[in-house]
């Protein structure tokens, strides 16, 4: 009977040392995931994550929530999934300004992977476009820039906040191009509200991916001008590259999905794999290109790496629009 005891003492140390790892058996998720995103709803790296996790979705048979926690540069979303439990369940998508920021109000950013969070894999990256208003009479951004010159300050660009790639894109033409234009900066509820006052005429142009323009774009309330890829894209030939009329221009924005520090590596590692394989999905890819949207699979070593090389990549453009800005 002793023996009994000792073997049911035995079996049940062993069961409960099986737990801290019930991801290695593919029992994560067993329930709802969020990824909180820091960009507004409507945004284009909203739109692509949403993708993303639908697809998420149907791979684990749980619901994966994308929650929006825009604004102060990041530093919400940031927080916020800083201080989530490291258990899988709450994953977090940041964008490229999240990583290099001009944004007085964030705190907690620029971020560092790994030391801030675990790196899982990448998401989407996305060209930002240059879209004027009917009303500014120009047709290509060769005519936009010598309309700049002649009236310094004159043309106003929306951006999807101060600090953002939209933002940063605007800068960096101004900078490339010799040319002065005037922010407006647009904080809240995505480039819905930017785009309108584009369309309306109370706004000269605006930056932004091309799935928050995509509407008025189509309808001709706004007109595209160019594309800061590196060459034309092919869902949208003729659209002309910045790199056309500025040689070597290209400002292009990404969002990766990373996992509070502490995350058990075995879920980052399961998380990663799936995403890899849901990245690789022609039809998912074609979706995305539609909306100007691109797919790069990456696992976690790669996407941390990645993450390290634009860093280098945009910090010495940074620091030149900052002593811009402080002149």
């Amino acid at each position: 009977m002793k023996a009994f005891w000792r073997w049911c003492a035995l079996t049940a140390v062993l069961a409960a040392s099986t737990i801290p790892t019930y991801a290695e058996t593919g029992a994560y998720p067993d329930k709802p995931v969020q990824i909180i995103a820091d960009s507004p709803a409507g945004s284009t790296p909203d739109v692509a994550l949403r993708f993303i996790a639908e697809e998420l979705t149907k791979a684990w048979g749980q619901q994966v929530v994308v929650v929006n926690r825009p604004g102060a540069g990041g530093s919400l979303a940031a927080r916020a999934a800083a201080e989530a439990a490291p258990d899988g369940y709450t994953l977090y998508q940041p964008v490229l300004s999240t990583f290099v920021t001009l944004h007085p109000a964030a705190a907690n950013v620029p971020l560092h992977v790994p030391k801030d969070f675990l790196p899982i894999g990448f998401v989407a990256e996305n060209p930002m476009f240059i879209a004027v208003s009917p009303s500014l009479g120009v047709k290509s951004l060769a005519e936009l820039i010598a309309l700049a010159k002649k009236k310094p300050g004159a043309i106003s660009y929306a951006a999807t906040g101060i600090g953002r790639l939209t933002h940063l894109t605007g800068e960096l033409l101004q900078r490339e191009a010799d040319i002065k234009l005037q922010l407006v900066p647009y904080t809240a509820g995505g480039p819905a509200q930017g785009v309108s006052d584009v369309a309306t005429g109370r706004v000269g142009m605006i930056v932004e991916g091309y799935s928050g323009i995509a509407a008025s774009a189509r309808s001709g309330a706004i007109k595209l001008i160019a594309v800061a890829s590196a060459k034309r894209l092919g869902d949208f030939p003729d659209v002309p590259a910045v790199a056309e009329t500025i040689p070597d221009f290209i400002a292009t924005g990404w969002g990766i999905l990373v996992a509070p520090v502490g995350t058990p590596d075995a879920i980052v590692r399961k998380v990663s794999e799936d995403l890899y394989k849901i990245a690789k999905d022609p039809e998912l890819n074609q979706k995305l290109a539609k909306l100007g949207s691109y797919t790069r699979p990456m696992l976690a070593d790669e996407t941390q790496a990645f993450v390290q090389s634009q860093q280098s990549r945009w910090n010495p453009v940074l620091a030149d629009v900052a002593r811009a800005q402080q002149k």
